[in-house]
């Protein structure tokens, strides 16, 4: 018995082919002979940051250094007439920034010349693969943090307290060692406090206004620590809600725009915060089968110097810091939050720019669209 049905165009209408490619979250373009943009998918738009009007006015080499490997492969095809792939591909330019990248180009016979490049960016799924790693390795820090602290602070008011007591009836000599005591005391309960940040506490989330919240961190940041930096907003004002904790998302952002305004220059430093919604980023809750839309996203760029090579893959650690004094806290505890809140988080940077995007997720299709305000 044939299992397969065929059915004709009057029973199924299918759609065009290009209705096809642009519902692929794979970039597609084909390049003509001269290695113009003939069309481009959506995705490629995305890949390339431009429209599709803009591709069309450049050739490859407008957007890619021409001793790239994607010109071999390129040419290849056209000269064998044939598919040909290449993996791991780095596209360096001072517009695209793309490492890990698998290229795929096969002729188009229709058009002599003409070559179809299917690029597949192979850098975002390895910075998702490190942010879920992490998020499995902070559990457990958050649990030794949480024992820790615990188990420190107790013993440690006993100390401060004796110091206080010693201070009553010691000597001049002896009393600047008790004030000694209570300082070093204070010290580390502070350092405490802030480990004690990465214990495990169910948060609350619901529905938040991000333009609301991003207006709020940069007229903290502009009459504050970035008063003397240019900050730029490009937003895009048709975004939905986010689904998440307002105050987290507000001390994640002031995080992240306070790394920037100290590693720009004091002049002609700048730092942009933007707002998009982008289609395909899902990802698996452990535990569950279910899959996590993460299509609001939200960036903090600045033109800085740039993140050390050595330091990148180990960023999100706690007590990883490049700063005189710093403790290394800042972007594992802004890491920690956004994993409590079901989000991911990755960073993009080279010399002159460093993006840090933050994924995050919609509200449940069966809550009301009501935006959370709040009086400030």
């Amino acid at each position: 018995m044939n299992i397969f049905t065929r059915h004709t165009a009057a029973e199924v209408a299918l759609p065009d082919s290009i209705a096809v490619l642009s519902a692929l979250p794979v970039p597609v373009v084909v390049l003509d002979a001269s290695n113009r943009f003939l069309s481009a998918n959506p995705a490629a738009e995305q890949f390339f940051q431009l429209s599709f009007a803009s591709l069309a006015q450049h050739r490859l080499s407008d957007l890619i250094p021409s001793d790239t490997r994607l010109f071999a492969l390129v040419d290849q095809v056209r000269n064998q007439d044939a598919p040909v792939s290449d993996h791991d591909l780095t596209l360096e330019s001072p517009r695209l920034h793309r490492t890990g990248v698998a290229a795929h180009g096969a002729p188009l016979p229709e058009i002599s010349g003409a070559v179809v490049l299917t690029l597949q960016d192979g850098s975002k799924a390895q910075k998702l693969d490190r942010q879920l790693n992490f998020r499995g390795a902070a559990r457990g820090a958050s649990a030794m943090a949480a024992m820790l602290a615990h188990e420190v602070k107790n013993p440690l008011s006993g100390i401060r307290g004796a110091a206080q007591l010693l201070e009553q009836s010691a000597s001049e000599a002896d009393r600047e060692l008790c004030v000694l005591i209570q300082d070093e005391a204070d010290r580390i309960r502070t350092l405490v406090e802030r480990m004690e940040m990465f214990s495990e506490r169910p948060i609350e989330r619901g529905v938040v206004n991000i333009h609301e919240v991003l207006d709020h961190v940069r007229r903290i940041a502009s009459r504050g620590f970035a008063s003397h930096l240019r900050i730029v907003e490009d937003y895009d004002p048709s975004l939905p809600p986010v689904w998440g904790n307002r105050d987290f998302l507000v001390q994640i952002l002031l995080n992240l725009v306070k790394n920037a305004a100290e590693a720009v220059d004091p002049q002609g430093g700048e730092i942009q915060l933007s707002t998009a919604y982008h289609h395909g980023v899902r990802i698996a809750i452990p535990g569950s089968r279910e899959r996590v839309h993460l299509p609001l996203q939200v960036s903090v760029r600045d033109n800085g110097p740039g993140i050390d090579e050595d330091v990148r893959a180990t960023l999100w650690e706690p007590f990883v810091t490049t700063k005189r004094g710093g403790q290394g806290l800042g972007l594992a505890m802004v890491a920690k939050l956004v994993a409590d809140q079901g989000a991911l988080i990755e960073c993009d940077s080279r010399p002159g720019r460093t993006v840090f995007r933050l994924s995050l997720p919609m509200p449940p299709a069966d809550l009301p669209a009501i935006i959370e305000t709040r009086t400030e």
